[in-house]
């Protein structure tokens, strides 16, 4: 396959916030050039690309996710110039820059909104979603914001209420008006001719509504403590008619620049829906992100099912996508800790596919306790749901603010840092950090594992075991979820330990392996 064109398909991805990842101006913000100071960093681990938080004008009320200006970057993060230098530095490396797009919704500071919040007559007025109070004066109808509370805000200036899917200061975008979908299709192309690899489509099951606004029916099974929005059932607000046009019309545009471009959609969907977003009619999305591997319980059962039927479910010609964590998600670490971050690591980067990593999986960072005086997720001041957890500064070093920062942080560093950091793991070979490097170039130069065939072999209550085979070559994958040990039988075949997640065995096995407790193995099956 052509490396130009299916780079995307080699990975890993390394997705990073850019606030969290390196601060060099000392206002305890991660910027552009903090983000090319580590493309080395970048380079030796062996990161294929870098998935990038949104870097544009924003208030930041929501890490950025609420865009005043699409085609500029926020002075905190640095300048168009600082992302261009960033842009060149990263393709002299053989890295390559996706962008984190947010087309569902704008800032409220957004001069489109500014615009439709004028007047009723605004020319801006229908590129967002408004509606009239029901005759009683109560909202439109029960749909529920994700952060909780009704979707609908009142805006008293011009007597309606407009949507939206997060906060009132993320108002909607109304995609059903061709003129809305033609200025966002701008702003792909203004990163695009600036030579940008691709996009991550941010909540992109949500970008096309009901048009009959209908409510959306009560959830059956929603328990007390739940995701506010899952006290009904989003019929009317995910996955809509007409989503599929949407992604196929950005997969065009994007196409066109050539290849060697790429498109992931966050789609909190089920697995089956997920898969549909490759497109039929026409291409859609290279890489639809199925989300449900990171809130899967951290067990060889489920794990094996959820791996199983979504690597099934993959058509033909799609190719899959792997992740355990996000900053949206709890730490790997909280769901596998102590040495099953190892087996973790094994997990993730021997799937069929392309794995998508989150900064700071490759040290173990840990979920960092917030104290109420410095939280910044409005999520979490909304709901309890607290995503600042999975968003602190990188740990570097054992220097002074983890090596992030000479000042204080815009988020606390994890107290842990002093082990749990780059330097020091780097310097051990046999470091959780040894594993993810030696994992990933493992990835790269064995067909298996780059592209082959994959087959569950065994899935009991701790073990799980799959076949990897690509051109007669087969490997055998197998993980220990306990930390007791446990046997594996390959049958009648034979190999060789190519790599243990502990890194200190390669060693010919014979028809029963022992693995320690913690312990996951890879093993080239004799020919």
């Amino acid at each position: 396959m052509s490396e130009d064109r299916d780079w995307w398909r080699q990975g890993p991805i390394y997705q990073l916030l850019v606030a969290s990842f390196q601060d060099t101006t000392d206002d305890g913000f991660g910027d552009l050039p903090g983000v090319e100071q580590r493309l080395d960093y970048l380079e030796w681990l062996g990161a294929r690309a870098v998935w990038l938080s949104p870097i544009y004008r924003s208030p930041f009320r929501e890490l950025g996710y609420d865009v005043m200006d699409y085609e500029d970057v926020d002075p905190r993060f640095g300048t168009l110039d600082d992302f261009d230098r960033l842009l060149a530095a990263a393709h002299r490396r053989g890295i390559k820059i996706i962008l984190d797009w947010v087309p569902n919704h704008t800032s409220d500071r957004h001069a489109w909104f500014r615009d439709a919040c004028s007047s009723r007559g605004s020319p801006h007025r229908d590129w967002y979603i408004w509606r009239d109070a029901k005759p009683d004066g109560s909202v439109p109808n029960n749909w529920i914001s994700i952060f909780g509370g009704s979707v609908w805000q009142w805006h008293e200036p011009t007597q309606r209420y407009y949507l939206h899917s997060f906060l009132p200061s993320q108002p909607d975008l109304n995609w059903r008006k061709p003129a809305v979908r033609e200025a966002l299709h701008g702003t792909l192309r203004f990163w695009l001719d600036r030579g940008v690899d691709g996009f991550r489509i941010d909540a992109a099951c949500l970008m096309l509504k009901d048009e009959r606004f209908r409510d959306n029916p009560p959830n059956p099974d929603f328990e007390a403590g739940g995701p506010p929005d899952a006290q009904v059932l989003p019929v009317h607000t995910r996955n809509q008619p007409g989503l599929h046009a949407c992604m196929a019309e950005i997969r065009a545009l994007v196409d066109a620049y050539g290849v060697g471009r790429v498109l992931l959609g966050e789609l909190f969907l089920p697995v089956e829906d997920v898969v549909t977003f490759y497109g039929e009619a026409r291409p859609e999305l290279h890489l639809p992100l199925n989300m449900s591997l990171t809130s899967t319980p951290w067990n060889a059962p489920a794990f094996g099912q959820a791996v199983e039927d979504y690597q099934r479910l993959v058509p033909a010609d799609g190719w899959p996508v792997t992740m355990l964590g996000s900053h949206d998600s709890s730490r790997l670490t909280v769901r596998a800790p102590g040495e099953q971050r190892r087996v973790a690591a094994m997990l993730a980067l021997t799937q069929r596919g392309t794995t998508i990593l989150y900064y700071g999986e490759e040290i173990g960072m840990a979920g960092v306790f917030i104290p109420p005086e410095r939280a910044r997720d409005p999520q979490g001041r909304r709901t309890g749901r607290n995503r600042d957890p999975e968003r602190t500064p990188m740990q570097w070093s054992a220097e002074r603010n983890a090596g992030f920062s000479t000042s204080s942080s815009w988020l606390p560093i994890g107290t842990d840092y002093a082990s749990i950091n780059v330097e020091t793991q780097r310097a051990d070979l046999r470091s959780l950090l040894g594993l993810y490097r030696r994992l990933i170039e493992l990835r790269r130069r064995d067909p298996a594992l780059a592209g082959g065939t994959q087959r569950t072999l065994e899935c009991e209550s701790r073990l799980l075991a799959y076949e990897r085979a690509a051109g007669g070559r087969a490997l055998v994958v197998a993980l220990n979820f306990s930390a007791e040990p446990q046997r594996f039988t390959l049958g009648s075949k034979r190999g060789r330990i190519l790599l243990s997640t502990f890194l200190d065995r390669e060693e010919a096995c014979g028809r029963t392996l022992e693995l320690r407790g913690d312990e996951g193995v890879i093993i080239e099956i004799a020919s």
